[in-house]
């Protein structure tokens, strides 16, 4: 039975009561791919895509997984989080807050949408929605380095897909859980599993969540309900629906000012925008339904579609980062601000299907996975703003919309209307097919070949402007990799990767840009140790990107070219169960990104030069942890561990300015207070570390959060 925290707050069960609670069925479990990365194993119901049925360390690429377990020990309900977990991905500037964005292996793609990722191999991320949630998760892989030439439209760092949980056919379970942390947060969550008939269950997971923060006057209300119905058509034939419906209220807030590298300019707690602004609000509405089937003989068949809406509004008080128009460079205290509002609505529809299955030639095995999808997304924005004046102008305080941030008084001057800047709509339409043929040719070598087709089409409508862009492309994207069987603990393996994909949006005069292509390179071991209590993966890694992208500051929605770049380095992944019952994860990156271009910005007139690092890429990152489970009584207890080290990284593009390195302790645990009660607690940033998260410049500047609690009772039925 699934272990799963959830709260009681009246929004969560009031939703999941509401529907029909008689279901029962018989589970179709479908082999899916082994976590001990050595023998398959039985995933309940739901196959996964772009996989083929392969265990992990026969896969010519750096897998790791993050289970739901994990995630509850740690208190963690925030995907950006849960990322934090692998050394390998890196936090993005978040919209102040408001979208998740993430870099894997150095790249992070467009800085103007959210980092896209694939939620049951779907495509999906890029729209509005708000932070992604926990709840609902399974597990989340992160699928880094050469994987192009089958996801498609990715970065070549790697993507994250989301693997949620799937109503069980045939069995009626549920968990309900409070959670109470720092700065007030209530949150309750629920997931019950209900059996209709013998053929059909339903999952209803919902959660409610309240808070204040440790940054004044920032409040955040947040819900979702993520049901999912699974119906069994037959012994080898199963439908799946998931939904996803989610809200999301909290001020917008680009963090604290910097100034000459003084992160104590002010408190960490300072909020520098407006609360009478009000909140953005982000809300998504996402379908999927899926249908897979099994042929026998090693053969099966996955198709499926799904449809994702979100929508942003909102208005914010966002400092002025351009010099010519910020007195705080002079007196060190007055700054002036922009007033922008959104609204944001974007639309992505997915339709794929593949099929995969084995044969042999000669003495030759192969295992084949043949596919194809078709993906739209539909971005519109609209955004409007009123920036201060000139400093040489002298204008009044209200002109400049000024805040002191040593002494701040918030609603001083009558909020300014901000004017149309943006009002674009960006239509992209993909079509890609696939093929991958993996040889075992003999017991301990095999081979994989592959190739994807890509045909894209962007239509950019700038509405201010009247001025339609158009373009189309196409390429064919290799894929080759080795995996040798070194011995039984250890097996070697190599991937070479090219990747494809469509810059979506436009220069600030109409311009689509050049494709993004990339090429990489990665090598490695897989290890399993310890009779495979211990599994783990060594790799060494090189991405190259041509026609890289980055925001212009000067025109919010639009982006630049800043031309190549370059990223290497090595990774550690261990994790599993050593002597005494002690489970432990380890996860080290080192990564050199950098730009491989000379570009001079053109509104600035700072220059990026070849060997300039990339922004909010660490070169060295790592998390560990280490959990013991023992007995307390009759009763089953845990307590565990962990630290996170992130190092310096360059703060703003093009210029000197670094966030400082960090290192964060927490502690965690749980006890058993009755059959099916369960006491979880943690404490993250153990000795309160001023730390910050990411930045876009020393004027928007993300403070991580304090020492912060959370306790939370589970109940399980």
């Amino acid at each position: 039975m699934f272990d799963f925290r959830l709260s009681v707050s009246a929004p969560a069960i009031t939703i999941l009561l509401a529907f029909p609670a008689s279901l029962t069925a018989q589970d179709i479990e479908i082999e899916g791919v082994a976590e001990d990365q050595d023998d398959p194993i039985l995933v309940t119901g739901v196959r996964q895509a772009y996989r083929g049925d392969f265990a992990l360390s026969e896969i010519p690429q750096s897998i790791d997984i993050i289970e739901e377990n994990t995630l509850t020990e740690n208190g963690i309900v925030r995907l950006v989080d849960v990322l934090d977990l692998n050394a390998s991905v890196a936090r993005q500037n978040t919209l102040g807050g408001l979208f998740d964005a993430f870099a894997v292996r150095g790249f992070a793609g467009d800085e103007n949408i959210p980092t896209g990722y694939l939620v049951n191999g779907f495509n999906g991320g890029r729209g509005f929605g708000g932070q992604r949630d926990t709840a609902g998760i399974e597990r989340i892989e992160v699928l880094k380095g050469p994987s192009a030439a089958l996801f498609g439209r990715g970065e070549p760092g790697g993507t994250i897909n989301l693997v949620t949980k799937q109503a069980r056919i045939g069995d009626t379970f549920g968990n309900v859980a409070i959670q109470y942390g720092s700065f007030d947060r209530l949150r309750s969550e629920a997931d019950l599993n209900l059996a209709v008939t013998d053929n059909v269950s339903v999952r209803l997971i919902g959660y409610a969540e309240d808070a204040d923060s440790f940054r004044e006057t920032v409040e955040e209300t947040r819900w979702g309900f993520l049901p999912s119905i699974g119906v069994a058509l037959g012994e080898n034939t199963r439908l799946t629906y998931d939904l996803e419906k989610t809200r999301v209220e909290v001020p917008f807030d680009r963090g604290i000012v910097v100034l000459n590298n003084d992160f104590d300019t002010v408190p960490r707690e300072r909020f520098l925008g407006e609360p009478g602004d009000g909140d953005h609000v982000a809300r998504a509405e996402g379908h999927q339904l899926r249908l897979q089937h099994d042929f026998g003989n090693n053969w099966s068949a996955l198709v499926g579609a799904s449809i994702r809406d979100t929508l942003l509004t909102g208005v914010s008080s966002d400092p002025e980062l351009a010099t010519t128009r910020q007195p705080i460079f002079t007196d060190g205290r007055s700054l002036s601000r922009q007033r922008r509002s959104r609204l944001y609505d974007s639309q992505q529809i997915v339709v794929r299907g593949e099929i995969s299955g084995e044969f042999n030639t000669g003495s030759l095995k192969h295992r084949v996975l043949i596919g194809a999808d078709y993906d739209e997304f539909e971005n519109f924005q609209d955004f409007r703003r009123v920036r201060p004046p000139s400093v040489a102008s002298s204008p009044s305080e209200q002109a400049a919309y000024i805040i002191d941030i040593l002494d701040p008084v918030y609603g001083r001057f009558p909020l300014p209307t901000p004017l149309p800047q943006n009002n674009r709509l960006d239509v992209q339409e993909s079509f890609g097919f696939f093929v991958q043929d993996q040889i075992e040719l003999t017991d301990r070598l095999q081979i994989r070949l592959g190739a994807r087709y890509d045909d894209f089409s962007l239509r950019t409508e700038n509405n201010i402007t009247g001025v339609t862009s158009d373009r189309s492309d196409n390429r064919i994207s290799p894929q080759a990799g080795i995996v040798f069987e070194l011995s039984d603990p250890i097996k070697l393996y190599a991937a070479y990767s090219e990747g494809f994909r469509a810059n979506i949006g436009t220069d600030v005069s109409g311009v689509i840009f050049d494709p993004e292509t990339s090429r990489s390179i990665e090598a490695g071991a897989k290890l399993t140790l310890l009779d495979g209590a211990v599994t783990g993966t060594f790799t060494l890694f090189q991405l190259d990107k041509d026609n890289v992208l980055a925001s212009d500051i000067n025109n919010p929605g639009f982006s630049v070219a800043i031309g190549e770049a370059r990223s290497r380095g090595i990774e550690l992944d261990l994790n599993g169960r050593l002597p005494s019952d002690f489970e432990f994860l380890l996860s080290y990156a080192y990564v050199d990104a950098e730009s491989r271009s000379s570009v001079l910005d053109p509104n600035f007139s700072f220059v990026i030069e070849p060997g300039d690092p990339l922004i909010n890429i660490p070169d060295h990152t790592l998390n560990a942890q280490v959990s013991k489970r023992f007995n307390i009584g009759e009763r089953e207890a845990m307590l565990g561990g962990g630290v996170q080290h992130v190092g310096e990284r360059l703060g703003a593009t093009g210029t000197d300015f670094f966030l400082p390195d960090h290192t964060l302790f927490r502690v965690f645990g749980e006890i058993e207070l009755f059959d099916g009660m369960l006491l979880n607690g943690s404490v993250t940033n153990l000795f309160d570390t001023d730390w910050f998260a990411n930045s876009y410049s020393s004027l928007w500047v993300i403070p991580g959060a304090p020492r912060t609690a959370t306790v939370s009772l589970q109940f399980t039925f």
